[in-house]
């Protein structure tokens, strides 16, 4: 898919970072600017279940393919109960070996929008005691968050050292917060 995107739209994706994955099951926490961003996982896991919006599950071949895949389908509007279930099929997924992967802001957002981390992510992160593995990109430059409007360049998904299981909320939070961030910030200027 991501050569055929090249081929369509002029846009090729780079991976960086690969190193700083570690072996086994992790939690992935990646910035979403645009529909690229859930292509990448499949290029540099071995075997992701990415956390993503129930009404997906419904659209023709994607929805067919998610199931297929074993995806996390969730009802962001469900809270306590949502981060239950969440927590749940993430728990099978880690134990069977894979990596899950969550867009701890829940949307895609604007490059350069202001943050707005949601709970979800800390949960998952207490739950699983897997380290965490924040990913930056600057994808929105190229496929932006709304419309089907693609511009030719270089995307980048920068993979970034894990944050080890066990830290307070709080502290993971602002870690993880501040790691994807500024790599993002940093990759738009690029």
């Amino acid at each position: 898919m991501l050569g055929g995107l090249n081929l369509t739209s002029d846009i090729q994706v780079e991976i960086r970072g690969v190193e700083n994955l570690p072996d086994g099951p992790c939690l992935v926490a990646a910035k979403h600017q645009g529909m690229l961003d859930i292509l990448p996982p499949f290029s540099y896991l071995d075997d992701p279940a990415i956390i993503l919006k129930r009404e997906l599950m419904a659209i023709p071949i994607f929805g067919w393919f998610s199931k297929k895949a074993g995806m996390i389908p969730i009802n962001r509007e469900g809270a306590a109960k949502t981060l239950r279930g969440m927590v749940v099929a993430a728990s099978e997924a880690v134990s069977e070996g894979r990596q899950v992967v969550i867009f701890p802001e829940g949307t895609r957002r604007e490059p350069g929008a202001e943050p707005d981390y949601q709970s979800g992510v800390a949960g998952l992160y207490r739950e699983l005691g897997v380290p965490c593995v924040p990913v930056a990109t600057n994808s929105g430059l190229f496929w932006p968050a709304r419309g089907l409007i693609r511009w030719p360049g270089v995307a980048v998904v920068e993979i970034l050292p894990p944050i080890p299981p066990g830290l307070k909320r709080a502290e993971f939070m602002r870690r993880l917060q501040t790691a994807v961030e500024t790599a993002s910030g940093r990759l738009l200027t690029e």
